[in-house]
Order: structure tokens, then C-alpha cells, then sequence
């Protein structure tokens, strides 16, 4: 039986860009595997703790039991949610650290990470640099091998219907909208 791990870090509940698409995969993925076991974890409703030196191998386990990862992550100041970042502080222990061997624990689960942009951090764009969401996470998921086999979605552009600096770009950030649900979809059953 296949199992999907659903985590959502956005403070917003009405409106938020992340929310919508990570639950456009997960209704996907959910019509696509009626048997499957489906988990969600609301980061923003219910906090983990950050690290203290307690273990919570519940955070774990839930990590280890799921075959398919969804991560809703919006950028907050140019990168993730605390939220998220304690979640990943849990779980990203030494016990499922790739070895030296190469042989990483967590190496054969599927993530795929949707993120909300208020602006665009591509390539070529003012504010490339200024991305820290995408190269973090890409970073400490490589510690447990969850880069493996790990995509990306971008929302970007979010902000253009609210503030009016950015109303000349409300196109682009419905094409981008519409995009993300496209490429979700398609991730969810392939």
C-alpha cells in the first residue's frame, strides 16, 4: 500500500497559493490511489516544537511510513516558514543521514515541494539571488537522500493581486497559478 505524508507551513488559511495546490495533489494523488494511506500534517494549525533535545519520533516515523512527500512551503522573507524549518529540524537526525557508504534511508520516497512566491527569484530575474526557500531545502533534504527524487513547483507572482506595485504582473501570476495546478496534477499520478 502506497502512503502520501500532506504538509502544509502556510499561516493563511483564506487565499493561501501553497494550501491550494499542495491539496490539488493530494486530491490527485487521493483519486489515484483510493487505498492508500493518507496522512496531513497542518504546521501552522498544530507547531512542532523546535529541536530541545526531546526526540519526537513520531515526526519520523510519519516521514519513514510515506512513499510520497507533499510540502506546502511559502516564502517568508526570501525562505521558509519557521514552521517548516522545525519540522525538518525533527526528522533530519542522524539516525536516517545519508552514511558514508551513500546508502540514504529516506532515499527512495518521492517529495515534491509546492511553493508561493509574492514575486520571481528565477533565473535572470533582480531578484535571483535573493531565493533561500528552493537552495535551503534542496540542501538539508540531501542530507537524508529526500533529494533524490525531488520536484519542485512554483507559484510565483503571488502577490500582484494585492499590491499594486506588482498589478502589471497579474497575468503572470495567474499563467504561473494555473501551471502549478497543471504540473501537481500530473505529479500526483505519474
Amino acid at each position: 500500500m502506497t502512503n502520501l505524508l500532506h504538509i502544509d507551513s502556510s499561516i493563511r488559511y483564506e487565499g493561501s497559493v501553497s494550501r491550494e495546490v499542495t491539496r490539488a495533489f493530494a486530491d490527485a494523488w487521493r483519486a489515484a490511489n483510493p487505498e492508500g494511506e493518507y496522512v496531513y500534517r497542518d504546521l501552522s494549525a498544530n507547531p512542532v516544537p523546535h529541536v530541545d533535545g526531546t526526540p519526537h519520533p513520531e515526526l519520523i516515523a510519519e516521514v519513514k511510513a510515506a512513499d510520497t512527500i507533499v510540502i506546502g512551503a511559502p516564502m517568508y522573507n526570501f525562505a521558509i516558514p519557521s514552521t517548516l524549518k522545525a519540522w525538518i529540524d525533527q526528522f533530519t537526525v542522524k539516525d536516517v543521514f545519508v552514511g558514508e557508504d551513500g546508502v540514504a534511508p529516506l532515499g527512495a520516497k518521492r517529495v515534491v515541494v509546492v511553493t508561493a512566491r509574492g514575486g520571481s527569484y528565477k533565473a535572470g530575474t533582480p531578484r535571483e539571488g535573493f531565493d533561500h526557500q528552493e537552495p535551503y531545502l534542496r540542501s538539508v533534504l540531501s542530507l537524508t537522500g529526500l533529494d533524490r527524487n525531488l520536484e519542485f513547483v512554483h507559484a510565483e507572482m503571488t502577490m500582484a493581486n494585492v499590491n499594486p506595485q506588482l498589478a502589471q504582473f497579474r497575468e503572470i501570476a495567474v499563467e504561473s497559478l494555473a501551471d502549478a495546478h497543471r504540473v501537481v496534477k500530473e505529479l500526483a499520478v505519474a
